[in-house]
Order: structure tokens, then C-alpha cells, then sequence
């Protein structure tokens, strides 16, 4: 099977519109289809777009008349946890805090006066697998980290579906599981320290940073950072000294992943990893598709983009 793999999309819906249209899939049977290939979107369907449910329903249609195939985003288990109960002290698993609200209201309001639909989407959300593997292929939306998968699945069966109990679990940063879920749905992550910070692309200042974690040569914070390159003055030459790369050699499949706010020409990470994530929910974003055909080492010519149509 030859694939078309979608990053991050942010209720963009035009856009996206305009990529499968690029892409040559067409509307039959009320959604995108193509006669040879399949779409696997990379997760992160949601938050900080005009159009929600659209991309929802678009996404969703497809994969459910086998056109596509899609993983679990950060933003995804966010919305599942922020409406999830926490069953320890009655509030819920993801705090309804002013800032979890306020990165979540896009989603929230397109469901407002819709209880039924947004219960709906909330299970649609736990349908979506945390990761897909193939023969020859892998896809996760940050980070694949084979030590959390196998300890996940050791612990909570093999089935790449989070579970009530994972999703409890990974509320609690004392536990395993936080950790795990947050590599492989958010990155690898470490403290700057000695007072460092920057500003991400949404203006938030981070003292933490995701770090280049399959690149061995990136022992020095500044070569490890994995940000806007506005913010790497602010980062420190030093040498990191603990833990902050994941095993994932040239010679492991291919992977494609979303999430890391990429900027400027597409191309690969690594001869075997591409990100395929490049900023739609900023103004001059894009969305981004890498068309896979079954080989082992990526190529830049293989991506596909639009620019953001939306305002």
C-alpha cells in the first residue's frame, strides 16, 4: 500500500481541502478517496483553527470507510482527558485551568449547545491507535520510543489503544505512564536550567525544551533543540549531561511523525525519520503531506504542501 501521510492539521479544514485535492483524492460517497493510495493522518486534528468539526468529520469519514488511517495527538488525549473526570478528587484528569480552557476553547466552542457530539468525538478520540506499525513503516505523533511502547504494552496488553486506566495513570506525573505518554505523544523534553527560557511559536514561555532525541550528535543544548530558530540565542552551549536521546538508528524502518512546528523547505530529519508537521495554525503556515511508496530512505522530492488558506 502506498501511502500519503498528513501532519498536524489545527481545524484547518480549507487547507487540508486543498492538500487532498493536490493529492488527487476526490469526494465519492460523500468522502476523499483515491483509486491506489491511503491517507494516514499523524494526529493533532484539533485546537486553534476556524473549522473543528469539519476537519473532524472529514477525517473521521475517511477512515471509517477505509480510505485512511490516523494516530492519537497530544491535542486529542488533551481533549479526552480535559473531559474525562478525575476520579480522585472529582475535578478532571486535564485541569479545566484559565490556560487549558483558553488553547482549548476552538474545540470547545464548536461543540457548544452539541452535548451529543462532542460525547461522540470525545470516543472517536479513543478509537485512534497511539501508534501504527507495518512491515516497513512506523507512525506516532512525537517520538517513537520502544522502551515506553513495550513497557505499555507489557503493562496494559498489546493493543496500541489507550485505555481508561493509561489515560488515569498518565494524569499522575509521578507515574510511569505520565512520562511515557509524553514521550511518545509530545516529545522528549528536558529541563533548560541555569534560568534559561524562550518563547514558543504561540508565545508561551517554555522552560522546557524538546530536544533533536534520535540525533546522537546533538550532545550541547543548542544542538539539541528542537524550537524556532528566534529562540536559539537563548539557549545555552553547554553539555547536556543527563539522558535526553531515544534509540532510533539509521538502520531502524522508516518513520513519520507531526507535532515539532517545523519551518521553511521540507526534508527529513533523519534518512529514516520525517516530520511532517510545518506550522499550519500559524498565519504562514502550511499542512504538509509526505507521499510514501514503500521506501526506506526518506527523500525531501516526497512531500507535498499548501499554504494556509485560512485567515
Amino acid at each position: 500500500m502506498k501511502y500519503d501521510i498528513i501532519g498536524d492539521i489545527h481545524g484547518c479544514y480549507d487547507t487540508l481541502a486543498a492538500l487532498l485535492d493536490k493529492l488527487d483524492y476526490q469526494i465519492i460517497d460523500g468522502c476523499y478517496q483515491h483509486d491506489s493510495r491511503k491517507v494516514i493522518f499523524v494526529g493533532d486534528f484539533v485546537d486553534r483553527g476556524p473549522k473543528q468539526l469539519e476537519v473532524i468529520e472529514c477525517a473521521k469519514a475517511m477512515v471509517e470507510a477505509g480510505h485512511a488511517l490516523a494516530v492519537m495527538g497530544n491535542h486529542e488525549l488533551n481533549a479526552i482527558a480535559y473531559a474525562t473526570p478525575d476520579p480522585k478528587d472529582g475535578g478532571y484528569l486535564r485541569r479545566h485551568s484559565e490556560h487549558n480552557q483558553r488553547n482549548h476553547q476552538e474545540f470547545l466552542d464548536a461543540f457548544e449547545g452539541k452535548p451529543e457530539k462532542y460525547t461522540e468525538v470525545i470516543d472517536w478520540f479513543y478509537q485512534l491507535p497511539m501508534w501504527l506499525e507495518f512491515d516497513n513503516l512506523r507512525i506516532i505523533h512525537a517520538c517513537w520510543d520502544q522502551e515506553a511502547i513495550t513497557r505499555i504494552k507489557t503493562e496494559y496488553g498489546e493493543s496500541p489503544y489507550l485505555s481508561e486506566p493509561l489515560l488515569i495513570a498518565s494524569a499522575d506525573p509521578k507515574q510511569w505512564e505520565y512520562e511515557a505518554l509524553e514521550t511518545l505523544l509530545k516529545g522528549k523534553e528536558i529541563r533548560l536550567g541555569d534560568g534559561h527560557s524562550y518563547l514558543d511559536p504561540s508565545g508561551i514561555r517554555r522552560y522546557n525544551m524538546r530536544v533533536r532525541w534520535w540525533d546522537a550528535t546533538a550532545t550541547t543544548y543548542r544542538a539539541a533543540f528542537m524550537g524556532p530558530k528566534a529562540a536559539l540565542p537563548h539557549i545555552s552551549t553547554d553539555t547536556i549531561e543527563e539522558d535526553h536521546l531515544v534509540d532510533y538508528p539509521d538502520t531502524e524502518k522508516p518513520l513519520i511523525i507531526g507535532h515539532y512546528w517545523m519551518r521553511g523547505t521540507p526534508e527529513p530529519l533523519a534518512p529514516n525519520i520525517a516530520c511532517v508537521d510545518y506550522s499550519i495554525a500559524m498565519s504562514d503556515g502550511k499542512i504538509c503531506a509526505y507521499r510514501w511508496d514503500g521506501e526506506s530512505v526518506l527523500s525531501a522530492d516526497k512531500y507535498v504542501t499548501v499554504q494556509r488558506l485560512e485567515p
